[in-house]
């Protein structure tokens, strides 16, 4: 209780609205008088056998209905590293801000003369920020411009990606890998999560290695490794890839043992717009195109007329995308959305970050622990507190997205992150629920349907070195509220 007055303290010195400041009160005298607000038993033993001091958790259950009767409350004002449970906050806000009908913009101009199939002038594509310009839909849009008579384009391709702001970015900052897939930056034209698909094919009796590649990149050469008889085992290592803007190279081997194989690469040294270039050109040619220009970064320019223009899917089903799969660069592209349509300028973290507390705090919610970095949770600094995330998700199952929302999340034990969890225990398939990953970091939060048929919201937050042997403690604690709920 000491803890929840200190939380409190700091949050009356920060002068809240009147609105947060009922609300702050109503939870803390929740949990004061909450019959069984100590961690239960199930818990306590699996932290205990974890080594994880309760200190280092903080947990909520919540009454999903009322948002205000409290079943389990410990360090419910301490801040936390949430890991991918941050995109939870970035994806309620951007249900509520930008609305379920909310879907993005890929436009093509051209800025030049078009006749008879030739186009003497620039192709220019302006990017809206889509999350899931997969090569598919990409292949679709460009089909749209070949039924719209561009067949050879004379001019350069101009790619705009100025709906979100330029910012340097490094993708070894997090964790020194910048070839993993999840440490791919946002980008205004996002094609593909700017990933490369390889895939591998021993033939055993040629004694070779075929290696193809997805969505394939005009003039990017690939040099296949040996085929080995060696075990399978860390065959990615085995391969010892170098690739550069333009090429891999496989230099080591490919044991015949691992059968076929894809390994998913970001190829960090090519540029978003070499990467965009390249995926054009080669499927602009699939399609019987020509081009003879360049590609090059710019705008769209006075004189140019829009021609054809894609969809992404609405945003419902890309936040499902992010949530059940936690995928981090999908998470970024929706802060810097937010960012770009709140502040009517190119989309940046920062403004992403003030537009998310600033909804927060329009629900009356204490945002004194929150900080956000890129809302996707594969961060060091962002921090949320178990009261604030269970204010917003109480509010958010309260709310009419609330089925929207609520489908965004894994059900435990068939799909996304849970998939592989509890799924022999009667809670499999009664929860909805996001979890939380880094090395120091396990996090869960969502919705437990009860046996008794009641809703509640569940947080549950592990900031500790034994963090990855705190799973059990965090599932003891989804089945105790299915069963005792």
């Amino acid at each position: 209780m000491q803890r929840f007055l200190s939380g409190f303290s700091l949050y009356c010195s920060r002068r809240p609205s009147l609105r947060s400041l009922v609300l702050a009160v109503s939870l803390l005298a929740a949990a004061a008088a909450a019959p069984a607000q100590n961690l239960p038993p199930a818990v306590v033993g699996a932290l205990r056998v974890a080594q994880i001091p309760q200190q280092n958790t903080g947990v909520l259950v919540l009454d999903a209905d009322s948002g205000k009767r409290v079943l389990v409350a410990n360090n419910l004002a301490q801040p936390f590293n949430p890991a991918s449970v941050m995109k939870l906050v970035t994806t309620d806000a951007a249900l509520e801000l930008l609305g379920p009908t909310y879907s993005w913009k890929t436009q093509a101009y051209v800025d030049g003369a078009l006749d008879q199939g030739v186009l003497d002038g620039d192709l220019i594509i302006k990017g809206g920020g889509d999350p899931k310009m997969v090569m598919e839909n990409f292949w679709l849009f460009l089909r749209q411009l070949r039924a719209r008579g561009v067949k050879d384009i004379r001019g350069n391709l101009v790619i705009d990606r100025s709906f979100f702001a330029g910012a340097p970015y490094d993708p070894a900052q997090f964790d020194g890998d910048p070839q993993k897939p999840y440490n791919v930056g946002p980008d205004a034209l996002l094609l593909n999560y700017k990933t490369l698909a390889f895939r591998f094919e021993p033939n055993a009796a040629a004694g070779t290695v075929a290696v193809t590649m997805e969505p394939p990149l005009a003039g990017y050469a690939i040099t296949p490794p040996r085929l080995s008889q060696e075990p399978c085992g860390d065959w990615q290592g085995k391969l010892m890839l170098a690739n550069d803007a333009a090429s891999a190279t496989f230099s080591g081997t490919y044991p015949a043992d691992c059968g076929s194989r894809v390994w998913y690469v970001h190829p960090y040294r090519m540029g978003s717009v070499q990467y965009a270039g390249a995926m054009f050109a080669q499927m602009w040619a699939d399609l019987g195109g020509g081009f003879s220009g360049r590609v090059v970064s710019g705008a769209v320019t006075p004189s140019a007329r829009l021609l054809a223009e894609a969809q992404s899917p609405a945003l419902p089903e890309v936040i499902r995308d992010i949530n059940k799969y936690s995928n981090n660069v999908m998470a970024r592209q929706v802060l810097l959305t937010l960012a770009a349509e709140t502040s009517g300028q190119p989309g940046d973290m920062v403004n992403g970050a003030r537009a998310v507390r600033s909804w927060l705090n329009d629900k009356g919610l204490d945002t004194s622990g929150l900080a956000i970095e890129n809302g996707a949770g594969l961060s060091r600094v962002e921090r949320v507190t178990p009261a604030l995330l269970g204010g917003m998700l109480a509010q958010a199952y309260r709310s009419p997205l609330m089925p929207e929302f609520v489908s965004s999340l894994p059900l435990v034990g068939y799909d996304g992150t849970m998939r592989r969890r509890l799924k022999t225990q009667s809670v499999a398939g009664q929860a909805h629920i996001k979890t939380g990953t880094l090395n120091d970091v396990r996090s869960i939060a969502g919705y437990v349907q009860a046996a008794s048929g009641k809703y509640y919201v569940v947080v549950f937050l592990i900031n500790h070195p034994n963090a990855p042997s705190g799973q059990k403690a965090q599932d003891a604690l989804l089945q105790w509220v299915y069963e005792n709920g």
